[in-house]
């Protein structure tokens, strides 16, 4: 029995079906509603293709995200490799600016010192540094010599010396290589310029005493009374007394008289001595402040005679080793009709030229470098050249 609703005139149809509806459940038909197209395998297609399009777009803001944050990364390691490089060139810049510093440090120190060691060895230096040396030779007749190299260290209250044998052979200027004890038989100048050069200390000053007085202050290591002994001396009176009082005061403990090192040669029926010149080396040090091996300043000559005058490069040289240069030879020259000495430097050094100038008094100075590591300068002595005496003055016209 159907119902019918009142108050609306018209059968409902609809208000029948829902209410059917409602009361039992309807079996679901392929009827597909409006806005719908494909029912169940589209909207599964549709639920792939949403699922491929939000991965897609996912795909797309990693990739979006990854190239910010590359982008990112990028721009940080530019900004700290600018700043690496800023502060390597500040680096960099600062380096050199101490490297500059310390090159102009170093030149400024070699500079001045180089100044402060051709000061040292310049002639008022080298006889200030020779004041307390004295050379003693002791002599029997005019048959050779022995000596004792001597300083006379009064500050210290002490004597200190090396005995050099007769037969030791060193360059003696205008002798050439010979035996030190023949030195004296062209005068004890010459000695003292012999052994000055061999040593490096300078001796101005001698005293001359008979081989058993010599032999005696050797063994008995004093110089007690010695003074009064003398034979022959260039100390003058004031000097001399000086001396004398000093020597008398110092006892035996506080003088030390060493033998120079050598090693003997035998020749014939002769012995003689070659010095062993690296084994005095500490005592040099050590009395006289002179470190063998560390002459750089201290120039090297090569005197030859042109001029034809017997013993003139002798002279010459003895010049040289008095004003603190060492004379590594004497010789004959090429010819002996040289008119003007010359100066040939060899080591580039044109100031080493003049100080020898200054010293000779004449000389053409000639800038000839060379390789050889012999001498620094070549002085080949001419006419014009004047020896002089050792206060400087010349001795002839």
């Amino acid at each position: 029995m159907s119902r019918r609703r009142s108050g609306h005139g018209a059968d409902d149809g609809s208000a029948v079906r829902s209410g059917s509806e409602a009361d039992y459940p309807r079996r679901r038909t392929h009827v597909e509603t409006a806005g719908t197209t494909g029912g169940y395998r589209t909207s599964k297609r549709s639920s792939r293709a949403g699922k491929k399009a939000r991965r897609v777009a996912r795909t797309e803001q990693h990739r979006a995200d990854t190239k910010k944050k590359a982008d990112r990364t990028r721009q940080g390691v530019a900004v700290v490799v600018k700043r690496a490089g800023i502060a390597l060139a500040a680096l960099i810049a600062v380096a050199l600016a101490l490297v500059l510093i310390a090159t102009g440090v170093n030149m400024l120190a070699r500079s001045i010192a180089k100044r402060q060691a051709m000061a040292e060895s310049s002639p008022e230096a080298f006889r200030e540094k020779a004041k307390e040396n004295l050379l003693v030779i002791g002599v029997n007749g005019k048959q050779g010599a022995d000596f004792l190299a001597v300083r006379l260290d009064e500050d210290g209250g002490q004597i200190l010396g090396i005995a050099i044998p007769d037969g030791a052979f060193m360059e003696v200027p205008g002798q050439g290589f010979e035996r030190i004890g023949d030195s004296y038989g062209a005068g004890p100048e010459v000695s003292l310029a012999a052994i000055s050069n061999y040593l490096s200390v300078p001796f101005n000053k001698y005293i001359v005493v008979d081989k058993d007085t010599y032999q005696e202050a050797l063994t008995n290591q004093s110089f007690v009374g010695l003074m009064s002994r003398v034979v022959a001396s260039d100390l003058g009176d004031a000097e001399r007394e000086s001396i004398a009082s000093f020597m008398d005061s110092v006892a035996s403990e506080n003088v030390a008289l060493v033998p120079l090192p050598v090693k003997p040669i035998s020749l014939g029926d002769q012995t003689f001595f070659e010095p062993q010149r690296s084994e005095v080396a500490e005592l040099l040090l050590s009395w006289w402040g002179v470190k063998l091996g560390a002459e750089e300043n201290i120039i090297r000559v090569i005197v030859y005679n042109g001029a034809g005058i017997p013993g003139i490069a002798g002279e010459a040289a003895q010049e040289l080793i008095r004003n603190g240069m060492r004379v590594v030879d004497t010789k004959n020259a090429d010819r002996f009709d040289y008119k003007e000495s010359l100066i040939v430097v060899q080591d580039g050094v044109l100031e080493n030229g003049q100080r020898v100038r200054d010293v000779l008094g004449v000389g053409t100075i000639v800038d000839q470098p060379s390789e050889q590591d012999v001498a620094d300068i070549i002085v080949i002595i001419g006419a014009d050249y004047v020896p002089r005496s050792q206060d400087g003055t010349q001795t002839g016209g």
